[in-house]
């Protein structure tokens, strides 16, 4: 059989302009000639730049990874009132390495946040909770600090050692954001604590986040007696556009005040949500979504005379949630699922225990409808307690997985006196996790170990006046929860920070607990450790002149 004769088609060259070399000094005719057949190459196959490959890893359409060189956070305004006051802690571990950095926070007012722009792009860049390859900040957020033009609260000058200073004290006081770059950006953290007689005496604890488009919050309400605000904050230098989504037990909560809230560049909005659920409301789950944009965003809760603290946003919707961080003086929680799936969740319950996951009696399981919210309580006393814990849901059935997200409200109790604390659906701690605020003798650390056993080192820094770092690896079975005693520098002077590494196994949930009684008041806050991503995954990039034949 005769083969068919195939004929290549024609390929059309590009009319090229041939650039002008005119200016080039020196050089014979020859010289001009070569270099204007590499300018009219770089035109067909695009130009790369020369410089050394980042590694041996990168060989091969590998991915190789390289040290975050900037990190920019958004505080929350502190929300404390005239008769409290709110401190900000920032620091930056040990290890990270380049350039000696810069690290500062700042009110997040327009001109601070102009001023901060910095047209200069690192090559790995990334915000502290990226996950992915992130070779340059998104067009239009902050970038690396320009001290002499912001407007700082505080500066952060050296790794290893934090630094405390106030956030504006006024019932209209902004939001702020933290910036660090150089060898401070990998693991900067910013913690936010505000002791506070609003509503009763209560601390109030919130970790400064990076900017996103998407945060869930479980366990908010507008039921008597509460008095629930949502904070939106634009520390970027583009405008935000915000919707607010709630679900209730009835299904979603439909209000027109909810949705394209515009929030300028340096503007921030607070807003109280009994203004949006057109009446009370208990046990709300809240979805701040961006049409545009980029926020920091948060929930603070008054529960009059009850208590009072941020809530922490929800790790994203997943079938599988655990809640970690229960401290173990406390008599109730509460707790709050919530899907916006179109399909109802079923839902195994179980608390970790001395000896691994546990079902509590009459608590076996959690049926939450598609697009509304579904609740537990538990009750503890001396006898059913098994010290901190952690709550875990998983789907009943393997094939039938539902996205869902959890808030746990816990009260403490003291001579009839109550605080309350509010904890939220976490992920593992990673590589390293860090928090900047710990106070020496008020300081709980409670580590949950979700699927095996674990091994993590506990380091504490010096405090911000002084002391002596300490270092400890901590054992954790898997299912249980370990508090680890003995974690305050020596000789602490001022708040430290606490910085975790899984050596072993895991997945690790943290949280930290700051304690103190004010006036009988047990009050507390709570707050997760969370994976500073340090590092990115840049994919290695090769030039292929054979792209433009293929």
């Amino acid at each position: 059989m005769k083969k068919p004769t195939l004929k290549a088609p024609k390929l059309k060259a590009p009319k090229l302009k041939a650039p002008d070399l005119s200016a080039v000094a020196g050089g014979s005719r020859t010289g001009q000639s070569l270099l204007a057949g590499v300018a009219v190459l770089g035109l067909v196959f695009g130009v790369a730049e020369l410089r050394a490959p980042a590694g041996a890893a990168g060989a091969g359409g590998a991915r190789t990874t390289a040290q975050v060189e900037r990190t920019a956070l958004v505080c929350p305004p502190p929300m404390q009132g005239v008769t409290g006051s709110t401190s900000i802690t920032l620091f930056s571990p040990e290890g990270g390495t380049g350039a000696t950095g810069t690290g500062l926070l700042a009110d997040a007012t327009t001109e601070n946040v102009l001023a901060a722009q910095n047209p200069a792009q690192p090559a790995a860049s990334a915000s502290a909770s990226a996950a992915a390859p992130a070779p340059a900040a998104p067009s239009g957020s902050p970038a690396a600090p320009a001290a002499a033009a912001v407007d700082a609260r505080i500066n952060l000058a050296k790794p290893g050692v934090p630094v405390t200073g106030p956030a504006a004290n006024t019932d209209t006081a902004p939001g702020s954001f933290a910036m660090a770059a150089g060898n401070l950006a990998p693991g900067f953290t910013a913690t936010q604590l505000t002791s506070s007689e609003q509503g009763g005496a209560s601390l109030s604890g919130a970790g400064c986040l990076p900017s996103g488009t998407s945060f869930w919050f479980s366990g908010a309400s507008t039921a008597d007696g509460r008095v629930d605000y949502v904070t939106l904050v634009n520390a970027d230098t583009l405008p935000a556009v915000v919707d607010l989504r709630m679900y209730g037990d009835k299904g979603p909560i439909e209000n027109d005040l909810a949705t394209g809230i515009a929030i300028a560049p340096g503007k921030f909005q607070t807003m109280a949500l009994r203004s949006l659920t057109k009446g009370p409301v208990d046990n709300l789950a809240l979805h701040v979504v961006t049409r545009s944009g980029r926020i920091g965003a948060g929930v603070h809760a008054v529960d009059t005379g009850k208590g009072t603290d941020w809530l922490e946003p929800s790790a994203d919707p997943a079938p599988a949630v655990t809640v970690p961080g229960i401290p173990d003086d406390v008599t109730t929680a509460h707790l709050v699922v919530a899907t916006d799936s179109a399909d109802d969740a079923d839902l195994k319950v179980q608390l970790s225990g001395k000896n691994g996951w546990f079902t509590p009696a009459g608590k076996e399981t959690l049926h939450v409808k598609a697009g509304m919210t579904a609740v537990l309580d538990f009750q503890f006393t001396d006898q059913t307690r098994e010290g901190a814990s952690a709550i875990r849901l998983t789907p009943s059935s393997d094939t039938h997985p539902t996205p869902i997200v959890a808030g746990l409200r816990v009260d403490r109790e003291n001579k009839g006196k109550t605080e309350a604390g509010w904890l939220s659906g976490g992920a593992p701690i990673g590589a390293r996790a860090t928090i900047a605020d710990n106070r020496a003798g008020q300081t709980k650390l409670m580590l949950t170990a979700t699927d095996g056993d674990a091994k993590v080192r506990v380091t504490s820094s010096a405090g911000a006046s002084g002391g002596t770092p300490a270092s400890k690896e901590v054992s954790v079975p898997a299912g249980s929860t370990v508090t680890v005693d003995g974690i305050d520098p020596a000789q602490a002077n001022g708040p430290y920070a606490l910085t975790l590494q899984t050596l072993a196994g895991g997945p690790v949930l943290a949280t930290r607990q700051i304690s103190a009684v004010t006036r009988d008041v047990p009050t507390f806050t709570v707050q997760r450790f969370r994976d500073d991503h340090a590092t990115v995954e840049v994919p290695h990039v090769a030039a292929d002149p054979g792209v433009v034949l293929k």
